[in-house]
């Protein structure tokens, strides 16, 4: 396997459902199962893909990519035994073409489908509540192993087994890596420097842009809590440098 090409070992769909972590009841549609055979890639994703919130889904979120090479390093990590995929909630689980590899931007082939990267998938307390392990969407982010997100350029039938190949990518100026767009999106809040690299991306999804440019107008911005922790914050929450980076 190239670093621009990929191999989808499996399609993942699942409709909306619970996790239940002791009393608390979490609306989620994080468990998704493999499909068999081509499914149809809309604008907005695949048919019987649910999501609980508006700004989980939409244009710029169709479809999210998690490499599977990263399973093994969870599973002796933190010693659990993840699913053979969509362990991550992911509709594509890959091998090959992870967050070093991919840059914002890229636009690929799968199947009758072309896809174009738009950012690194934001981890949230979900990922831990559904493994038990309530640092686990910190320890994500700080690996940069978060998957990422794609938008449809054209629409088409993909199913699993096939090839997702580099068509295209930005100028050398404007190559930013899902990894390091990462690093500046969620963990290096106050690298201003870096909020204005990712607002030079001319494909950055316009969702993106009000937090950066209120960071570089305010030299930074704080640790987004609520998204790593939802309603069980604590007071013990993990330092954001906390943990090592791959």
């Amino acid at each position: 396997m190239s670093e621009t090409t990929g191999h989808l070992l499996a399609l993942n769909i699942g409709a909306v459902g619970e996790i239940r972590q002791g009393p608390r009841r979490i609306v989620t549609a994080y468990h998704k199962s493999p499909v068999e055979g081509p499914l149809e890639l809309g604008s907005l994703g695949f048919p019987g893909d649910e999501h609980v919130y508006e700004h989980h889904g939409g244009p710029d979120k169709a479809v999210c990519v998690y490499p599977y090479e990263h399973y093994a390093y969870w599973e002796e990590r933190l010693g659990i035994q993840l699913p053979a995929s969509a362990a991550f909630g992911e509709n594509f689980t890959l091998v090959g073409l992870t967050e070093r590899q991919v840059c914002l931007g890229d636009v690929f082939a799968i199947g009758e489908a072309v896809v174009q990267v738009t950012q690194p998938r934001a981890p949230c307390y979900k990922i831990a509540a559904r493994y038990g392990v309530p640092k686990m969407a910190v320890y994500v982010q700080q690996e940069s192993f978060t998957g990422y997100l794609l938008r449809v350029v054209e629409t088409g039938a993909v199913e699993a087994g096939q090839t997702m190949r580099l068509l295209r990518r930005p100028e050398p100026d404007h190559r930013v890596t899902v990894a390091e767009a990462n690093t500046i999106l969620n963990v290096a809040k106050k690298d201003v420097e870096g909020a204005r690299r990712l607002l030079a991306v001319p494909d950055l999804p316009g969702g993106l842009r009000p937090d950066l440019e209120r960071r570089v107008r305010e030299h930074g911005a704080e640790d987004d809590v609520d998204r790593l922790f939802g309603d069980d914050v604590a007071s013990d929450s993990p330092d954001p440098t906390e943990g090592g980076t791959r």
